[in-house]
């Protein structure tokens, strides 16, 4: 199958709930990241700051979805991830598991400070 060309043909390709799944965090992305440009990055969406760096990635899987950050971003909310099973820079989201909406959006909110104030660059 060929890549997606947007994010809408990314998120038409999977059946519902997903879909609705990833359109709610694509909703969470545009609030958190309103100047950000959406666009395909390995063949998944992803929020890139004006500057050309990434901010983070969304990914649906099968059994889960996962937003992708920076590992500075996701051990700055260590603490608060519990059951979200962390990857190096990611959020899991397994179904029927509920969104953490408010987590992450000050996850996203952080990761725009941490690359427009401090620098920090994509992995």
């Amino acid at each position: 199958m060929a890549r997606p060309q947007d994010v809408d043909e990314y998120l038409d390709r999977f059946a519902s709930p997903v879909r609705e799944r990833l359109g709610a965090v694509r909703d969470l992305a545009r609030d958190a990241a309103p100047d950000a440009v959406e666009a395909i990055k390995w063949g998944n969406p992803a929020w890139v700051h004006a500057s050309g760096t990434i901010l983070f990635v969304l990914a649906g899987h099968w059994k889960h979805i996962s937003v992708v950050f920076t590992p500075s971003t996701r051990e700055a909310f260590d603490t608060e991830l519990g059951d979200y099973n962390p990857g190096k820079g990611s959020v899991k989201i397994a179904h029927p598991q509920a969104i953490p909406e408010d987590l992450l959006r000050r996850m996203m909110t952080h990761r725009i400070r941490e690359h427009e104030r401090d620098g920090v660059k994509w992995m």
